[in-house]
C-alpha cells in the first residue's frame, strides 16, 4: 500500500465530531488539489473517501500506469501524482477521514453542513464540495448463493479497522493487490489466515506475491488454487467455506471470515440522495462557480455535468481554483477576496513555506 495511505496524510480515526471551513467528499487528484486552493484562501478543510488511502481511481485502478496530459509533467503515473498533490498541499493541514463514505448531507438552521459518514464521523461546515469522479467505489461482490445473510457479520469487502479481525480465522478471496495486501498486513493479528483464488498466478505487485509465498512456506498462511462454491453456516455466522480444485475436487476450509477482494465498480451512492438536481448521474453546476443547484456545494471533477465538459484530470484543476474563489466569499462574506499569484505574492509563499 502506499506510503501516503499509511501515515503521512493526517488520518483520523472514525468517530468524533468536527468543524471545518469546507468538506470535501473525495479525495482523488481533483479533491487534493482543491485542498491546494482552498489553502492558499486560507480556509481549512476535511476530506472524505471511502478508499483506504487518497488518489482515488489513481491510486486503485492503476497506480504505474502512465498519464501524460498533466501540464509540465510529460510523463507521470498514477501513484507520482497523487505523491505530487499531496507534497503540494503538505502546508494546508488537511484532515483525512479514511476508509468511510459520505452517507448523509442535511442542512443545519444557522445554514451550514453536516456531513455524516457511514462510521459515525459528523463534520460541520459552510461548504461543500464534491469531488467524488465517478461516484463512490463499491466493491464487486462474489455469484457465491447466500452470500448476502453473511455480510456486515461474516463476510467483509474491505477493511475499515484491522483491530475488528485480531484473533479470527480468516479466509482471503482474490489474487490482486488488495488481496495480497490484506493477507501480509492481517496474518499477524489473525488467528490463521487462508488465500484462495482461482488460479495459480497473481496480478498483486511481485514483492507482495513473495512475501505471500515466504509466509506459506513457513506454515503461516494456507494457500488454496480453488474457486469458492458455497459458505456454510447459520444465522450469519460462517463456519466453513466450500471450494473446489481441479485436483482434488470439493473440499472445506474452516472459517468465520471471509474478505472477497474481486474488485471495484463505480456507482453515484449516497449522493444521489443528497438532494441535489442530478442528469444522467451527474451533478449538474454553474460554470461561473462549479457550484450545484443548493448554494454552498459545489461539485468538482468528473462528477459534474456542463455543455462542453472534459473529463479530464486538467479540467478538474481549473474547477478547483473557481471553486475556491466562490467558497472563500461564502465562508467569510466580509473579507475581500483578493487575487494573487503565487511568484509573486510573499503572503502566499509563506503559507507555502518558501519565503
Amino acid at each position: 500500500m502506499s506510503a501516503f495511505g499509511q501515515g503521512v496524510v493526517d488520518r483520523l480515526e472514525p468517530g468524533g465530531q468536527h468543524s471545518t471551513d469546507v468538506v470535501v467528499i473525495g479525495a482523488g487528484p481533483v479533491g487534493l488539489f482543491a485542498i491546494f486552493e482552498l489553502g492558499l484562501l486560507d480556509l481549512k478543510c476535511h476530506l472524505v473517501d471511502i478508499l483506504d488511502r487518497p488518489g482515488g481511481q489513481c491510486t486503485e485502478l492503476y497506480p504505474e500506469k502512465p498519464i501524460y496530459d498533466i501540464p509540465g509533467l510529460p510523463l507521470v503515473t498514477g501513484q507520482e501524482l497523487t505523491d505530487r498533490l499531496l507534497e503540494q498541499a503538505r502546508p494546508f493541514g488537511a484532515k483525512f477521514h479514511l476508509s468511510q463514505m459520505a452517507a448523509g448531507l442535511e442542512r443545519l438552521a444557522d445554514g451550514r453542513f453536516r456531513v455524516t459518514t457511514d462510521m459515525g464521523t459528523t463534520i460541520e461546515a459552510p461548504v461543500v464540495v464534491i469531488a467524488a469522479g465517478g461516484g463512490s467505489f463499491v466493491p464487486k461482490k462474489p455469484p457465491i448463493p447466500g452470500i448476502e445473510a453473511f455480510e456486515g457479520t461474516s463476510v467483509f469487502y474491505s477493511v475499515r479497522r484491522i483491530e475488528q479481525f485480531r484473533g479470527k480465522r480468516l479466509l482471503i478471496a482474490g489474487g490482486g493487490d488488495s488481496a495480497l495486501d490484506w493477507t501480509l498486513n492481517l496474518e499477524p493479528v489473525a488467528r490463521s489466515v487462508a488465500l484462495v483464488h482461482h488460479r495459480d498466478g497473481f496480478r498483486a505487485a511481485p514483492d507482495s506475491v513473495n512475501k505471500m509465498k515466504a509466509l506459506v512456506e513457513a506454515d503461516r498462511l494456507g494457500l488454496h488454487i480453488a474457486k469458492i462454491k458455497r459458505l456454510n453456516g447459520e444465522k450469519g455466522a460462517l463456519s466453513s467455506v466450500t471450494v473446489e480444485s481441479k485436483d482434488t475436487g470439493e473440499y472445506e476450509i474452516p472459517c468465520d471470515t471471509l474478505l472477497p477482494f474481486f474488485g471495484l465498480t463505480m456507482k453515484l451512492g449516497p449522493i444521489a440522495e443528497f438532494g441535489l438536481n442530478l442528469h444522467e448521474n451527474l451533478v449538474p453546476v454553474d460554470t461561473e462557480k462549479f457550484e450545484t443547484s443548493s448554494k454552498g456545494i459545489f461539485a468538482i471533477g468528473d462528477i459534474n455535468a456542463y455543455p462542453g465538459k472534459l473529463k479530464l484530470i486538467l479540467s478538474g484543476f481549473h474547477e478547483a481554483a473557481l471553486m475556491a474563489q466562490a467558497a472563500k466569499r461564502l465562508v467569510h462574506p466580509d473579507q475581500k477576496v483578493v487575487f494573487q499569484y503565487t511568484t509573486s505574492s510573499t503572503s502566499l509563499q509563506k503559507k507555502l513555506g518558501v519565503a
